[in-house]
């Protein structure tokens, strides 16, 4: 792991306590892209929260380690993504910006490198414009803009990483969008294994890739990996014995902190297990649940999860009765 990415250290240690030590905040729902995979819980429905009320949430969680922004789209709060930023910097807390990059530019990309961001993190799925555009529901001319902000981040030094989905539309052109990751200058590559999501309507979006796309697709990945560039296999710690995967140095199965170490408060004040695949409401910080207290009192949702530990992505692969 490369020095500067403080960031990733929490999902290269082993959860064996569960505190809440990664917080991830759904700066705002909306979003200027027309996709229904991320923003899980509620998208699109307004809600927003402030930089001022972050950082009176988080400055008393003694156990935190890190901040990761997301939405929707979260640099449609640019100026509140910049004070939270800002303010972990100089508490010692690492950060990510989740974002799809297409409303960033040089001076937004210069502020947050400023503010001290530890990182920024685009996903990154498609390597031409016209298939780009047609998934997304955008004008392909979207991804030349996309592209050149990812160009940008590396130039000006800011930490990038790419996050590629492995799923039906991706799972055969791997090979090609780790190269183009590299080509961009990105050194740090994210694959997120698919899950079936029960929000995703748009039909693309829950074809997972089948148990024989993955292995292949992580075995080209691996194979081809440049000795400059990191790979981040993430919801796969589950079953990589299974599936015969092994890490090496370059080549991380990140551990799965969501609902362990890390939970997600949504904009009106919901704390979710995860949004993305496992959008539970487990309190409300409005309505007297206390994060920094919420592991040692453990709402039944949250005990209830930590007992079983579901994994969404280990179901998908290895569906009950296979």
């Amino acid at each position: 792991m490369t020095v500067e990415n403080k960031y990733k250290a929490l999902e290269l240690e082993t959860p064996g306590v569960y505190e809440l030590e990664g917080l991830e905040v759904g700066v705002t729902s909306n979003c200027n892209f027309k996709c229904d995979y991320c923003c899980a819980y509620r998208r699109d429905d307004g809600s927003k929260i402030g930089a001022e009320e972050v950082i009176r949430l988080i400055r008393d969680i003694p156990t935190l380690k890190r901040v990761r922004l997301s939405g929707g789209e979260v640099t449609l709060r640019f100026e509140d993504c910049v004070k939270i930023v800002a303010y972990c910097t100089e508490n010692g807390l690492a950060t990510q910006l989740n974002t799809n990059g297409s409303l960033l530019s040089r001076e937004r990309i210069l502020r947050l490198k400023e503010a001290g961001l530890s990182n920024i993190h685009l996903s990154f799925n498609f390597t031409d414009a016209e298939s780009f555009g047609a998934y997304y529901g955008m004008d392909p001319r979207v991804y030349d803009k996309v592209v050149e902000n990812i160009r940008l981040c590396v130039s000006e030094g800011l930490e990038t990483v790419l996050e590629t989905l492995l799923f039906g539309p991706t799972q055969e052109n791997m090979p090609a969008i780790s190269a183009m990751v590299h080509d961009l200058g990105v050194r740090i590559h994210e694959i997120q294994n698919s899950i079936v999501m029960d929000h995703a309507d748009r039909p693309g979006w829950n074809a997972v890739a089948s148990r024989e796309a993955l292995v292949r697709s992580v075995n080209e990945l691996i194979a081809n990996r440049r000795p400059d560039t990191e790979l981040y296999l993430t919801c796969m710690d589950r079953f990589m014995d299974e599936l015969g995967f092994k890490e090496e140095p370059g080549v991380y199965f990140s551990n799965c902190v969501d609902g362990k170490k890390q939970l997600h408060l949504h904009g009106n004040g919901d704390i979710l297990i995860c949004e993305l695949c496992r959008p539970e409401v487990i309190g409300n910080v409005y309505e007297g649940t206390d994060l920094k207290s919420i592991y040692a009192n453990r709402p039944k949702a949250l005990a209830e999860f930590l007992e079983n530990l579901p994994c969404p992505a280990y179901d998908a692969l290895f569906p009950a009765g296979s």
